[in-house]
């Protein structure tokens, strides 16, 4: 179970400044829900896709 930091907090920081269990667990939970998220949400969710790829 994820024991961090929640996404009211995140929205503040940059996704560079998230650990990476955060980006994994985020990544994982809007993927399940993916059909309903709005464009914000896809955004969000295309922008941590996008940082976890620069981390390789």
């Amino acid at each position: 179970m994820y024991n961090g930091r929640d996404m009211t907090e995140l929205s503040m920081m940059s996704k560079r400044d998230w650990t990476d269990a955060e980006l994994a667990h985020f990544q994982h939970s809007f993927q399940q829900i993916l059909p309903y998220l709005n464009s914000e949400g896809q955004t969000i969710q295309r922008e941590i896709m996008e940082e976890m790829a620069a981390r390789k």
